[in-house]
Protein backbone atom coordinates (compact mmCIF):
# COMPACT_ATOMS: atom_id res chain seq x y z
CA UNK A 1 0.00 0.00 0.00
CA UNK A 2 1.43 3.25 -1.04
CA UNK A 3 -0.70 5.64 1.54
CA UNK A 4 -2.84 5.16 4.50
CA UNK A 5 -3.62 8.76 4.55
CA UNK A 6 -2.80 12.01 2.53
CA UNK A 7 -0.12 14.89 4.19
CA UNK A 8 -3.12 17.13 4.81
CA UNK A 9 -5.28 14.92 6.98
CA UNK A 10 -3.29 13.73 10.25
CA UNK A 11 -4.86 15.71 13.42
CA UNK A 12 -4.16 15.09 17.40
CA UNK A 13 -6.90 11.99 16.70
CA UNK A 14 -4.40 10.17 14.73
CA UNK A 15 -2.12 10.15 17.51
CA UNK A 16 -0.63 6.57 18.48
CA UNK A 17 -1.62 5.35 14.61
CA UNK A 18 0.78 3.58 12.75
CA UNK A 19 0.24 5.28 9.33
CA UNK A 20 1.99 5.50 5.78
CA UNK A 21 1.99 8.85 4.23
CA UNK A 22 3.15 9.03 -0.08
CA UNK A 23 4.48 12.85 -1.56
CA UNK A 24 7.00 14.51 -2.56
CA UNK A 25 9.96 16.17 0.01
CA UNK A 26 9.22 19.70 -0.46
CA UNK A 27 12.07 20.68 2.35
CA UNK A 28 14.81 18.87 4.06
CA UNK A 29 16.38 20.18 7.51
CA UNK A 30 19.07 18.49 9.68
CA UNK A 31 19.56 19.42 13.16
CA UNK A 32 21.73 17.58 14.97
CA UNK A 33 21.83 14.48 12.81
CA UNK A 34 17.78 14.15 13.33
CA UNK A 35 16.61 14.67 10.35
CA UNK A 36 12.99 16.82 9.62
CA UNK A 37 11.48 16.26 5.95
CA UNK A 38 7.91 18.07 5.41
CA UNK A 39 6.10 15.66 3.14
CA UNK A 40 3.87 17.42 0.34
CA UNK A 41 0.94 16.85 -1.94
CA UNK A 42 -2.04 18.02 -2.82
CA UNK A 43 -3.83 18.01 0.39
CA UNK A 44 -1.55 19.35 2.38
CA UNK A 45 2.04 18.70 4.48
CA UNK A 46 3.08 16.77 7.06
CA UNK A 47 6.30 16.83 8.85
CA UNK A 48 8.13 13.53 9.25
CA UNK A 49 11.15 13.11 11.78
CA UNK A 50 13.96 10.23 11.63
CA UNK A 51 15.85 10.01 14.44
CA UNK A 52 19.39 7.72 14.56
CA UNK A 53 17.40 5.48 16.73
CA UNK A 54 15.26 3.88 14.43
CA UNK A 55 18.38 2.60 12.89
CA UNK A 56 21.31 3.37 10.84
CA UNK A 57 19.74 1.87 7.49
CA UNK A 58 16.59 3.99 8.13
CA UNK A 59 18.93 7.16 8.55
CA UNK A 60 21.05 6.08 5.42
CA UNK A 61 18.31 6.18 2.91
CA UNK A 62 16.58 9.22 4.77
CA UNK A 63 20.21 11.38 3.81
CA UNK A 64 19.73 10.37 0.70
CA UNK A 65 16.59 12.27 0.06
CA UNK A 66 16.57 15.57 -1.95
CA UNK A 67 13.79 17.84 -2.72
CA UNK A 68 11.05 17.12 -4.96
CA UNK A 69 12.19 13.35 -4.52
CA UNK A 70 8.84 10.81 -4.33
CA UNK A 71 8.43 8.61 -1.11
CA UNK A 72 6.42 6.82 0.80
CA UNK A 73 7.07 7.04 4.61
CA UNK A 74 5.51 4.56 7.45
CA UNK A 75 5.66 5.37 10.84
CA UNK A 76 4.03 6.58 13.98
CA UNK A 77 1.74 9.82 14.53
CA UNK A 78 2.93 11.78 18.03
CA UNK A 79 1.88 15.34 18.95
CA UNK A 80 4.97 17.54 18.77
CA UNK A 81 6.86 18.89 21.42
CA UNK A 82 5.06 22.06 23.31
CA UNK A 83 6.50 24.95 22.03
CA UNK A 84 6.66 23.47 18.31
CA UNK A 85 3.11 23.34 16.95
CA UNK A 86 3.07 25.22 13.79
CA UNK A 87 -0.66 27.02 13.56
CA UNK A 88 0.00 27.54 10.05
CA UNK A 89 -0.47 24.03 9.22
CA UNK A 90 -3.30 22.13 9.57
CA UNK A 91 -1.64 19.25 10.34
CA UNK A 92 0.77 21.27 12.64
CA UNK A 93 -0.01 20.01 15.73
CA UNK A 94 1.48 16.44 14.84
CA UNK A 95 4.45 14.66 13.16
CA UNK A 96 5.56 11.49 12.21
CA UNK A 97 7.67 9.57 13.73
CA UNK A 98 9.07 7.65 10.97
CA UNK A 99 9.97 3.70 10.86
CA UNK A 100 10.43 3.48 7.34
CA UNK A 101 10.81 5.47 4.48
CA UNK A 102 10.82 4.20 0.28
CA UNK A 103 12.43 6.16 -2.50
CA UNK A 104 9.68 5.97 -5.17
CA UNK A 105 11.05 8.08 -8.03
CA UNK A 106 14.11 10.26 -7.85
CA UNK A 107 14.08 14.10 -8.95
CA UNK A 108 16.78 16.33 -10.88
CA UNK A 109 17.39 19.48 -9.04
CA UNK A 110 13.92 21.34 -10.30
CA UNK A 111 14.77 24.97 -11.41
CA UNK A 112 12.67 25.78 -9.04
CA UNK A 113 10.95 25.22 -5.58
CA UNK A 114 7.42 25.02 -5.87
CA UNK A 115 7.25 26.58 -2.06
CA UNK A 116 10.02 29.31 -3.08
CA UNK A 117 8.11 32.97 -2.77
CA UNK A 118 10.56 33.85 -5.43
CA UNK A 119 9.64 32.76 -8.58
CA UNK A 120 11.24 32.65 -12.00
CA UNK A 121 9.85 34.53 -15.38
CA UNK A 122 6.61 32.97 -16.74
CA UNK A 123 8.40 31.61 -19.48
CA UNK A 124 10.21 29.11 -17.22
CA UNK A 125 7.12 28.33 -15.15
CA UNK A 126 5.45 27.47 -18.34
CA UNK A 127 8.20 25.39 -19.93
CA UNK A 128 8.08 23.33 -16.25
CA UNK A 129 4.53 23.55 -16.25
CA UNK A 130 4.53 20.15 -13.75
CA UNK A 131 6.89 21.56 -11.57
CA UNK A 132 4.63 25.03 -11.41
CA UNK A 133 1.35 22.87 -10.94
CA UNK A 134 3.30 21.58 -7.89
CA UNK A 135 2.79 24.73 -6.32
CA UNK A 136 -0.13 24.95 -3.46
CA UNK A 137 -1.45 28.21 -5.04
CA UNK A 138 -1.63 26.76 -8.81
CA UNK A 139 -3.44 23.81 -6.94
CA UNK A 140 -6.02 25.41 -4.72
CA UNK A 141 -7.09 27.53 -8.42
CA UNK A 142 -7.63 24.43 -10.38
CA UNK A 143 -9.50 23.16 -7.48
CA UNK A 144 -11.39 26.35 -7.12
CA UNK A 145 -12.06 26.10 -11.11
CA UNK A 146 -13.02 22.43 -10.35
CA UNK A 147 -15.80 23.76 -7.98
CA UNK A 148 -16.87 26.11 -9.87
CA UNK A 149 -17.82 24.28 -13.13
CA UNK A 150 -19.32 21.44 -10.48
CA UNK A 151 -22.08 24.25 -9.20
CA UNK A 152 -22.41 24.82 -12.69
CA UNK A 153 -23.31 21.81 -13.70
CA UNK A 154 -25.43 21.40 -10.53
CA UNK A 155 -27.09 25.05 -10.93
CA UNK A 156 -28.46 23.99 -14.53
CA UNK A 157 -29.44 20.38 -13.93
CA UNK A 158 -31.92 21.59 -11.30
CA UNK A 159 -33.33 23.98 -13.35
CA UNK A 160 -34.20 21.54 -16.22
CA UNK A 161 -31.08 22.10 -18.98
CA UNK A 162 -29.89 19.81 -20.83
CA UNK A 163 -26.16 19.56 -21.71
CA UNK A 164 -25.51 18.51 -25.19
CA UNK A 165 -22.29 18.26 -26.84
CA UNK A 166 -21.64 20.04 -29.89
CA UNK A 167 -18.80 19.32 -32.99
CA UNK A 168 -15.35 20.18 -32.70
CA UNK A 169 -15.38 20.26 -36.06
CA UNK A 170 -17.13 22.52 -38.13
CA UNK A 171 -17.95 25.04 -41.26
CA UNK A 172 -15.73 27.80 -41.34
CA UNK A 173 -17.95 30.93 -41.37
CA UNK A 174 -15.32 34.35 -41.64
CA UNK A 175 -17.27 36.84 -39.30
CA UNK A 176 -15.74 37.56 -36.36
CA UNK A 177 -12.65 36.32 -35.06
CA UNK A 178 -9.87 34.19 -37.63
CA UNK A 179 -10.85 30.45 -37.35
CA UNK A 180 -8.50 28.02 -36.76
CA UNK A 181 -8.89 25.72 -39.54
CA UNK A 182 -8.05 21.88 -39.76
CA UNK A 183 -7.47 20.35 -43.75
CA UNK A 184 -9.66 17.63 -44.24
CA UNK A 185 -7.46 14.39 -45.75
CA UNK A 186 -10.64 12.75 -47.21
CA UNK A 187 -12.26 15.70 -48.84
CA UNK A 188 -8.69 17.64 -50.65
CA UNK A 189 -8.85 21.32 -50.51
CA UNK A 190 -11.23 21.47 -47.82
CA UNK A 191 -11.12 22.24 -43.94
CA UNK A 192 -13.37 22.33 -40.72
CA UNK A 193 -13.00 25.17 -38.55
CA UNK A 194 -12.61 24.53 -35.14
CA UNK A 195 -15.63 26.31 -33.50
CA UNK A 196 -15.15 30.10 -31.92
CA UNK A 197 -18.12 29.19 -30.00
CA UNK A 198 -21.34 26.53 -30.56
CA UNK A 199 -23.28 29.93 -31.65
CA UNK A 200 -24.95 27.91 -34.41
CA UNK A 201 -25.30 24.66 -33.01
CA UNK A 202 -27.11 25.83 -29.77
CA UNK A 203 -29.54 28.12 -32.11
CA UNK A 204 -30.20 24.53 -34.35
CA UNK A 205 -30.87 22.73 -30.61
CA UNK A 206 -33.67 25.25 -29.62
CA UNK A 207 -35.34 24.97 -33.30
CA UNK A 208 -34.69 21.29 -32.34
CA UNK A 209 -36.82 21.75 -29.40
CA UNK A 210 -34.80 21.00 -26.64
CA UNK A 211 -36.03 24.47 -24.96
CA UNK A 212 -32.67 25.03 -22.30
CA UNK A 213 -29.42 23.63 -23.39
CA UNK A 214 -26.02 24.31 -21.43
CA UNK A 215 -22.71 23.00 -21.60
CA UNK A 216 -19.04 23.37 -20.55
CA UNK A 217 -17.73 24.38 -24.10
CA UNK A 218 -14.01 24.40 -25.29
CA UNK A 219 -13.85 27.26 -27.92
CA UNK A 220 -10.83 28.53 -30.33
CA UNK A 221 -9.71 31.75 -31.73
CA UNK A 222 -7.02 33.21 -33.91
CA UNK A 223 -6.82 36.50 -32.22
CA UNK A 224 -3.69 37.97 -30.98
CA UNK A 225 -3.60 37.18 -26.71
CA UNK A 226 -3.00 39.43 -23.94
CA UNK A 227 -3.32 38.48 -20.49
CA UNK A 228 -6.92 37.82 -19.92
CA UNK A 229 -7.19 36.23 -23.31
CA UNK A 230 -5.93 32.89 -25.07
CA UNK A 231 -6.58 31.30 -28.21
CA UNK A 232 -8.48 27.82 -26.75
CA UNK A 233 -10.69 28.84 -23.62
CA UNK A 234 -13.27 27.06 -22.05
CA UNK A 235 -17.09 28.88 -22.07
CA UNK A 236 -20.14 28.12 -19.86
CA UNK A 237 -22.75 28.27 -23.20
CA UNK A 238 -26.61 28.48 -22.40
CA UNK A 239 -29.18 28.77 -24.58
CA UNK A 240 -33.19 28.99 -24.10
CA UNK A 241 -36.55 29.18 -25.95
CA UNK A 242 -39.00 31.39 -25.22
CA UNK A 243 -37.43 33.99 -23.35
CA UNK A 244 -36.86 37.52 -23.30
CA UNK A 245 -33.63 39.14 -22.37
CA UNK A 246 -34.62 39.69 -18.56
CA UNK A 247 -35.81 35.89 -18.24
CA UNK A 248 -31.63 35.15 -19.19
CA UNK A 249 -30.30 37.36 -16.97
CA UNK A 250 -32.27 36.34 -14.09
CA UNK A 251 -30.94 32.84 -14.73
CA UNK A 252 -27.57 33.95 -14.70
CA UNK A 253 -28.15 36.43 -11.80
CA UNK A 254 -28.74 33.25 -9.98
CA UNK A 255 -25.77 31.68 -10.77
CA UNK A 256 -23.84 34.05 -10.16
CA UNK A 257 -24.98 34.47 -6.45
CA UNK A 258 -24.87 30.93 -6.08
CA UNK A 259 -21.09 30.96 -6.97
CA UNK A 260 -20.57 33.49 -4.86
CA UNK A 261 -21.77 32.09 -1.95
CA UNK A 262 -20.44 28.86 -2.34
CA UNK A 263 -17.08 30.08 -3.76
CA UNK A 264 -16.27 33.34 -1.26
CA UNK A 265 -19.14 33.15 1.19
CA UNK A 266 -20.59 36.43 -0.01
CA UNK A 267 -24.30 37.44 -0.32
CA UNK A 268 -25.39 38.79 -3.84
CA UNK A 269 -28.45 41.02 -4.19
CA UNK A 270 -30.85 40.19 -6.74
CA UNK A 271 -31.47 41.39 -9.26
CA UNK A 272 -27.97 42.44 -10.00
CA UNK A 273 -27.74 46.09 -10.99
CA UNK A 274 -28.62 47.02 -15.15
CA UNK A 275 -27.03 49.99 -16.74
CA UNK A 276 -27.01 51.08 -20.18
CA UNK A 277 -24.77 51.05 -22.90
CA UNK A 278 -24.81 54.62 -23.31
CA UNK A 279 -25.12 55.89 -20.00
CA UNK A 280 -21.56 53.32 -19.32
CA UNK A 281 -19.69 55.05 -21.94
CA UNK A 282 -20.96 58.53 -20.87
CA UNK A 283 -19.91 57.54 -17.06
CA UNK A 284 -16.89 55.51 -17.68
CA UNK A 285 -15.79 55.51 -21.06
CA UNK A 286 -16.22 51.92 -21.55
CA UNK A 287 -18.66 49.33 -21.71
CA UNK A 288 -17.20 47.22 -18.69
CA UNK A 289 -16.65 49.54 -16.08
CA UNK A 290 -15.21 48.85 -12.60
CA UNK A 291 -17.98 49.78 -10.22
CA UNK A 292 -15.95 49.28 -7.21
CA UNK A 293 -15.11 53.04 -6.64
CA UNK A 294 -16.12 56.39 -8.40
CA UNK A 295 -13.86 58.59 -10.53
CA UNK A 296 -16.79 58.89 -12.91
CA UNK A 297 -16.23 60.68 -16.22
CA UNK A 298 -17.20 64.38 -16.76
CA UNK A 299 -18.02 66.38 -19.42
CA UNK A 300 -16.54 69.69 -19.31
CA UNK A 301 -16.56 70.86 -23.29
CA UNK A 302 -18.58 73.76 -22.39
CA UNK A 303 -16.25 75.32 -19.89
CA UNK A 304 -13.61 74.43 -21.37
CA UNK A 305 -14.26 76.10 -24.83
CA UNK A 306 -14.98 79.34 -23.21
CA UNK A 307 -11.07 79.67 -21.47
CA UNK A 308 -8.25 80.97 -23.77
CA UNK A 309 -6.88 77.67 -24.39
CA UNK A 310 -6.16 77.62 -27.69
CA UNK A 311 -6.27 73.19 -27.61
CA UNK A 312 -9.58 72.79 -25.39
CA UNK A 313 -10.97 75.30 -27.74
CA UNK A 314 -9.62 73.73 -31.09
CA UNK A 315 -10.74 70.40 -29.82
CA UNK A 316 -14.61 71.61 -29.31
CA UNK A 317 -14.66 73.21 -32.21
CA UNK A 318 -13.87 69.95 -34.55
CA UNK A 319 -16.48 68.04 -32.82
CA UNK A 320 -14.59 67.01 -30.29
CA UNK A 321 -15.28 66.83 -26.61
CA UNK A 322 -13.10 68.09 -23.68
CA UNK A 323 -13.39 65.29 -20.67
CA UNK A 324 -12.09 64.63 -17.33
CA UNK A 325 -11.95 62.77 -13.97
CA UNK A 326 -11.18 63.95 -10.44
CA UNK A 327 -8.77 61.50 -8.40
CA UNK A 328 -9.70 61.86 -4.94
CA UNK A 329 -6.77 62.69 -2.42
CA UNK A 330 -3.88 61.99 -5.57
CA UNK A 331 -2.03 65.23 -4.67
CA UNK A 332 -0.66 63.63 -1.70
CA UNK A 333 0.38 60.24 -3.53
CA UNK A 334 1.60 61.54 -7.37
CA UNK A 335 4.81 63.62 -8.13
CA UNK A 336 5.75 65.45 -10.85
CA UNK A 337 7.54 62.17 -12.32
CA UNK A 338 4.31 60.36 -11.82
CA UNK A 339 2.26 62.70 -13.95
CA UNK A 340 4.38 62.91 -16.42
CA UNK A 341 4.65 59.18 -17.10
CA UNK A 342 0.62 59.28 -16.71
CA UNK A 343 1.06 61.73 -19.61
CA UNK A 344 3.00 59.28 -21.54
CA UNK A 345 0.79 56.31 -20.48
CA UNK A 346 -2.12 57.84 -22.38
CA UNK A 347 -0.74 59.03 -25.29
CA UNK A 348 1.03 56.11 -25.98
CA UNK A 349 -1.32 53.58 -25.07
CA UNK A 350 -4.36 55.37 -26.24
CA UNK A 351 -3.38 57.33 -28.52
CA UNK A 352 -4.43 60.90 -27.49
CA UNK A 353 -2.67 63.71 -28.13
CA UNK A 354 -2.14 64.70 -24.43
CA UNK A 355 -3.06 64.42 -21.08
CA UNK A 356 -3.89 68.05 -18.82
CA UNK A 357 -3.71 68.03 -15.03
CA UNK A 358 -4.37 70.44 -12.03
CA UNK A 359 -3.74 69.98 -8.34
CA UNK A 360 -6.38 71.66 -6.24
CA UNK A 361 -4.37 73.17 -3.25
CA UNK A 362 -5.30 73.04 0.59
CA UNK A 363 -6.10 76.38 -0.19
CA UNK A 364 -8.43 75.73 -2.45
CA UNK A 365 -6.15 77.25 -5.48
CA UNK A 366 -5.26 75.59 -8.57
CA UNK A 367 -2.08 74.33 -9.48
CA UNK A 368 -0.98 72.88 -12.98
CA UNK A 369 -0.13 73.54 -16.50
CA UNK A 370 -3.86 73.86 -17.38
CA UNK A 371 -4.55 76.08 -13.49
CA UNK A 372 -4.30 79.50 -15.49
CA UNK A 373 -7.13 78.67 -17.90
CA UNK A 374 -9.27 78.17 -14.77
CA UNK A 375 -9.11 81.70 -12.75
CA UNK A 376 -12.22 83.77 -11.21
CA UNK A 377 -15.22 82.81 -12.27
CA UNK A 378 -14.07 79.26 -14.50
CA UNK A 379 -12.08 78.42 -11.24
CA UNK A 380 -15.41 77.74 -8.94
CA UNK A 381 -17.32 76.88 -11.75
CA UNK A 382 -14.64 73.73 -13.03
CA UNK A 383 -14.95 72.74 -8.97
CA UNK A 384 -18.71 72.39 -9.20
CA UNK A 385 -18.56 70.46 -12.23
CA UNK A 386 -15.65 67.89 -11.02
CA UNK A 387 -16.56 67.36 -8.15
CA UNK A 388 -12.90 68.46 -7.02
CA UNK A 389 -11.43 69.49 -2.96
CA UNK A 390 -7.92 70.21 -1.93
CA UNK A 391 -5.50 67.11 -2.58
CA UNK A 392 -7.17 66.13 -5.45
CA UNK A 393 -5.82 65.82 -9.46
CA UNK A 394 -8.14 66.56 -11.97
CA UNK A 395 -7.52 65.29 -15.30
CA UNK A 396 -8.48 66.14 -19.05
CA UNK A 397 -8.16 65.02 -22.34
CA UNK A 398 -9.35 67.28 -25.26
CA UNK A 399 -10.04 64.80 -28.43
CA UNK A 400 -12.69 62.84 -30.13
CA UNK A 401 -14.97 61.63 -27.43
CA UNK A 402 -14.42 57.93 -27.80
CA UNK A 403 -10.92 58.46 -28.02
CA UNK A 404 -10.88 60.94 -24.90
CA UNK A 405 -13.25 58.16 -23.40
CA UNK A 406 -10.85 55.17 -23.87
CA UNK A 407 -7.92 57.00 -22.58
CA UNK A 408 -9.52 58.30 -19.36
CA UNK A 409 -11.28 54.52 -18.88
CA UNK A 410 -7.63 53.54 -19.00
CA UNK A 411 -6.28 55.90 -16.72
CA UNK A 412 -9.18 55.36 -14.35
CA UNK A 413 -8.57 51.78 -14.18
CA UNK A 414 -4.54 52.60 -13.23
CA UNK A 415 -5.39 54.86 -10.65
CA UNK A 416 -8.02 53.16 -8.74
CA UNK A 417 -4.99 50.23 -8.16
CA UNK A 418 -2.26 52.67 -7.90
CA UNK A 419 -4.02 54.89 -5.33
CA UNK A 420 -6.06 52.40 -3.40
CA UNK A 421 -8.95 53.24 -4.20
CA UNK A 422 -11.14 49.50 -3.78
CA UNK A 423 -10.90 46.34 -1.75
CA UNK A 424 -9.06 44.27 -4.27
CA UNK A 425 -10.91 41.54 -2.52
CA UNK A 426 -14.51 42.40 -3.10
CA UNK A 427 -16.62 41.78 -5.88
CA UNK A 428 -18.98 44.12 -7.75
CA UNK A 429 -21.10 42.42 -10.40
CA UNK A 430 -23.45 44.05 -13.06
CA UNK A 431 -25.12 44.06 -16.43
CA UNK A 432 -24.40 46.76 -19.02
CA UNK A 433 -27.62 46.53 -21.56
CA UNK A 434 -28.73 48.07 -24.96
CA UNK A 435 -25.60 47.57 -26.80
CA UNK A 436 -25.46 48.96 -30.39
CA UNK A 437 -26.53 46.80 -32.99
CA UNK A 438 -24.05 48.17 -35.34
CA UNK A 439 -20.87 49.54 -35.42
CA UNK A 440 -19.28 51.06 -38.39
CA UNK A 441 -15.85 49.99 -39.47
CA UNK A 442 -13.86 52.87 -40.68
CA UNK A 443 -11.13 50.54 -42.81
CA UNK A 444 -13.83 48.14 -44.47
CA UNK A 445 -16.30 50.64 -44.81
CA UNK A 446 -19.07 49.21 -43.72
CA UNK A 447 -21.63 48.25 -40.42
CA UNK A 448 -20.08 45.11 -38.58
CA UNK A 449 -22.15 43.66 -35.65
CA UNK A 450 -21.13 44.77 -32.61
CA UNK A 451 -21.96 41.39 -30.96
CA UNK A 452 -22.49 38.77 -33.79
CA UNK A 453 -24.84 38.64 -36.74
CA UNK A 454 -27.71 36.29 -35.10
CA UNK A 455 -28.19 39.44 -32.41
CA UNK A 456 -31.99 40.41 -32.61
CA UNK A 457 -32.78 44.54 -32.55
CA UNK A 458 -35.26 45.82 -29.71
CA UNK A 459 -38.51 45.04 -31.57
CA UNK A 460 -39.59 48.96 -31.55
CA UNK A 461 -35.93 49.31 -33.14
CA UNK A 462 -36.59 47.08 -36.34
CA UNK A 463 -37.90 49.96 -38.55
CA UNK A 464 -34.52 51.87 -37.79
CA UNK A 465 -32.72 48.31 -40.13
CA UNK A 466 -34.07 50.72 -43.30
CA UNK A 467 -33.11 53.90 -42.44
CA UNK A 468 -30.56 54.40 -39.54
CA UNK A 469 -28.88 51.13 -38.68
CA UNK A 470 -26.12 53.26 -36.54
CA UNK A 471 -29.55 54.12 -34.33
CA UNK A 472 -30.37 50.99 -34.10
CA UNK A 473 -30.53 48.71 -30.17
CA UNK A 474 -29.49 45.22 -29.75
CA UNK A 475 -31.34 43.07 -27.43
CA UNK A 476 -27.84 42.69 -25.75
CA UNK A 477 -26.47 41.82 -22.57
CA UNK A 478 -22.78 41.94 -20.92
CA UNK A 479 -22.44 40.40 -17.67
CA UNK A 480 -19.49 42.84 -16.03
CA UNK A 481 -16.95 41.92 -12.71
CA UNK A 482 -14.70 43.72 -11.54
CA UNK A 483 -14.10 46.17 -14.38
CA UNK A 484 -13.98 42.84 -16.72
CA UNK A 485 -16.80 41.85 -18.88
CA UNK A 486 -17.16 37.90 -18.04
CA UNK A 487 -20.03 37.23 -20.45
CA UNK A 488 -22.22 38.08 -23.01
CA UNK A 489 -25.59 37.02 -24.50
CA UNK A 490 -28.23 37.98 -26.64
CA UNK A 491 -31.76 37.41 -27.75
CA UNK A 492 -31.19 35.82 -31.33
CA UNK A 493 -33.11 36.40 -34.77
CA UNK A 494 -35.71 33.76 -34.97
CA UNK A 495 -37.01 35.08 -38.45
CA UNK A 496 -35.34 34.09 -41.68
CA UNK A 497 -36.82 37.31 -43.34
CA UNK A 498 -34.76 39.54 -40.48
CA UNK A 499 -31.67 37.80 -40.32
CA UNK A 500 -31.40 37.76 -44.29
CA UNK A 501 -32.26 41.58 -43.92
CA UNK A 502 -29.32 42.00 -40.67
CA UNK A 503 -27.19 40.23 -42.78
CA UNK A 504 -27.67 42.82 -46.09
CA UNK A 505 -26.77 45.36 -44.00
CA UNK A 506 -23.54 43.81 -42.34
CA UNK A 507 -22.80 43.74 -46.54
CA UNK A 508 -23.45 40.12 -47.22
CA UNK A 509 -25.53 39.35 -50.34
CA UNK A 510 -28.06 36.60 -50.57
CA UNK A 511 -25.92 33.91 -52.10
CA UNK A 512 -23.17 34.49 -49.37
CA UNK A 513 -25.23 34.52 -46.78
CA UNK A 514 -26.46 31.20 -47.84
CA UNK A 515 -22.96 29.87 -48.38
CA UNK A 516 -22.45 30.39 -45.20
CA UNK A 517 -25.10 29.96 -43.12
CA UNK A 518 -28.13 28.41 -45.40
CA UNK A 519 -28.01 25.82 -42.65
CA UNK A 520 -29.32 28.12 -39.93
CA UNK A 521 -31.69 30.17 -42.74
CA UNK A 522 -33.11 27.03 -43.65
CA UNK A 523 -33.90 25.61 -40.26
CA UNK A 524 -35.11 29.46 -39.59
CA UNK A 525 -38.26 28.25 -41.82
CA UNK A 526 -38.83 25.38 -39.49
CA UNK A 527 -40.77 26.89 -36.28
CA UNK A 528 -37.97 28.82 -35.00
CA UNK A 529 -39.16 29.12 -31.26
CA UNK A 530 -38.03 32.57 -30.32
CA UNK A 531 -34.62 32.28 -27.98
CA UNK A 532 -31.60 33.72 -26.34
CA UNK A 533 -28.67 33.05 -24.01
CA UNK A 534 -25.60 33.51 -23.04
CA UNK A 535 -21.63 32.39 -22.72
CA UNK A 536 -19.69 33.17 -19.94
CA UNK A 537 -15.90 33.06 -19.69
CA UNK A 538 -15.29 30.14 -17.42
CA UNK A 539 -11.27 30.83 -17.71
CA UNK A 540 -11.70 34.27 -16.36
CA UNK A 541 -14.53 33.83 -14.01
CA UNK A 542 -11.99 31.61 -12.42
CA UNK A 543 -9.82 34.27 -12.67
CA UNK A 544 -11.61 36.90 -10.85
CA UNK A 545 -13.13 34.58 -8.00
CA UNK A 546 -9.62 33.68 -7.47
CA UNK A 547 -8.18 36.88 -7.19
CA UNK A 548 -5.84 36.59 -10.05
CA UNK A 549 -5.10 39.00 -12.85
CA UNK A 550 -3.62 36.55 -15.54
CA UNK A 551 -6.02 33.97 -17.13
CA UNK A 552 -2.88 31.97 -17.55
CA UNK A 553 -2.54 30.77 -13.82
CA UNK A 554 -6.18 29.44 -14.09
CA UNK A 555 -6.09 26.95 -17.26
CA UNK A 556 -3.41 23.97 -16.10
CA UNK A 557 -1.66 24.45 -19.68
CA UNK A 558 -2.06 27.50 -21.07
CA UNK A 559 -0.15 29.01 -23.77
CA UNK A 560 1.70 32.19 -24.39
CA UNK A 561 1.27 35.76 -25.61
CA UNK A 562 2.60 34.20 -29.23
CA UNK A 563 -0.03 31.26 -28.99
CA UNK A 564 2.94 28.99 -28.06
CA UNK A 565 3.36 25.86 -25.78
CA UNK A 566 6.61 25.95 -23.74
CA UNK A 567 5.91 22.64 -22.17
CA UNK A 568 5.33 20.55 -25.17
CA UNK A 569 6.81 22.73 -28.00
CA UNK A 570 3.39 23.29 -30.03
CA UNK A 571 3.13 24.29 -32.63
CA UNK A 572 5.54 22.50 -34.53
CA UNK A 573 6.74 21.41 -38.05
CA UNK A 574 5.28 18.20 -39.01
CA UNK A 575 6.27 14.90 -40.92
CA UNK A 576 5.99 16.20 -44.75
CA UNK A 577 4.50 12.65 -45.08
CA UNK A 578 1.08 14.39 -43.25
CA UNK A 579 0.94 17.08 -45.57
CA UNK A 580 1.40 15.20 -48.71
CA UNK A 581 -1.64 13.06 -47.48
CA UNK A 582 -3.64 16.20 -46.86
CA UNK A 583 -2.67 17.88 -49.81
CA UNK A 584 -0.74 20.97 -48.72
CA UNK A 585 2.50 22.32 -49.92
CA UNK A 586 4.29 25.05 -47.70
CA UNK A 587 5.00 28.73 -49.87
Amino acid sequence: MYRTHTCGELRPAHVGQRVTLAGWVDTYRDHSGVLFVDLRDRYGKTQVVFSPEKGEGLMAVAKMLRPEYVVAVTGTVVRRPEGTENPKLATGEIELRAEEVRILNKSLTPPFHPSAKDLPGEEVRLKYRYIDLRRPEMQETLILRHRMIKIMRDYFDALGFIEVETPMLGKSTPEGARDYLVPSRIQPGCFYALPQSPQLYKQILMVAGFDRYVQIARCFRDEDLRADRQPEFTQLDLEMSFVEAEDVMAVVDGLIARLAKELLGLEVSLPLPRMTYDEAMERFGHDAPDLRFGMELVDVSELAAATESAVFRQAVATGGKVRGMTAPGASAVLTRKNLDELTEYVVHDFGVKGLSWIKVESDGQLVGPAAKFFEGDFRSRLLERMQAGPGDIMFFVADRKDQAGKALYGLRRRLGAELKLYDPSKMHFSWVVEFPMFEFDETEGRWVAMHHPFTSPRLKDIPLLDTDPGACRAQAYDLVINGYEAGGGTIRIHDQELQQKVFGILGMDAATAKERFGFLLDALQYGAPPHGGIALGVDRLVMLFSGRDNIRDCIAFPKTQRAVDLMTGAPSPVDPKQLRELGIRLM
